[in-house]
């Protein structure tokens, strides 16, 4: 039989263990349960933690969860669905504050993409805009796509680097399938922006895609 949270010692429930020992003290079981702060019926807050990791596999894959996806288990419904999602959020654009980068190789690029797409579930198309010494100044996507493929808008990015100001880019787009592996249409692609960055005298940093566990430079 589960167990009320008021049942368990206090020294054991996750709030008070993160008050006292701090959030990296904490299980993502635990972490994910003061997200969703209460049980249902027979579960725990503890418990519908644990339930939804193991039915999700990883807490990346969680994270991509969509808010209808998390409401449809019993004991979340819509409002904690909407806290986990907006705590993943919250996340993305944390790990993603990327101001005080320089771009000086392929895994700064990396870098800043991975905290924007890693576990998307759509293709997305980011840019990254940076100062005339390669600082970054601004990271937006400017393009989402389906399930397996999106268009890197050209003309969009561009348009993008210059409305802020920037001296130089970057691109990166994930591949929801999980493989980084580059097609003939990204390097298609990236050849494309190196010559239109040429043309209107801007510097291209490199374009990278991202994938489940990895990432690849597009040559």
């Amino acid at each position: 039989m589960t167990l009320p949270m008021a049942s368990v010692p206090s020294r054991e429930r996750p709030r008070e263990r993160l008050l006292t020992l701090g959030p990296d003290a904490l299980t993502e079981r635990e972490l994910l349960a003061l997200v969703i702060r209460s049980g249902a019926q027979g579960a725990g807050a503890l418990d519908l933690a644990a339930e939804l990791l193991a039915e999700h596999g990883s807490l990346l894959t969680l994270a991509a969860s969509r808010p209808e996806e998390l409401a449809a288990k019993i004991g979340i419904g819509i409002t904690k669905a909407a806290a986990v999602v907006a705590a993943f959020e919250l996340g993305r654009r944390v790990g993603g504050d990327e101001t005080a980068l320089v771009l000086r190789r392929p895994e700064d690029v990396a870098h800043v993409a991975r905290a924007k797409l890693a576990g998307l579930r759509r293709e997305r198309v980011l840019v990254i805009v940076c100062n005339s010494a390669n600082r970054v100044v601004r990271a937006e996507t400017v393009s989402e796509g389906s399930t397996d493929r999106s268009l890197v808008p050209v003309r969009e990015i561009l348009n993008a680097v210059l409305r802020h100001d920037g001296r130089a880019f970057a691109v990166a787009h994930n591949h929801p399938g999980g493989n980084s592996e580059p097609s003939d249409a990204d390097r298609r692609t990236t050849a494309e922006l190196r010559e239109a960055a040429r043309v209107v005298g801007l510097r291209f940093l490199g374009h990278v895609v991202v994938g489940r566990d990895e990432w690849s430079e597009v040559g």
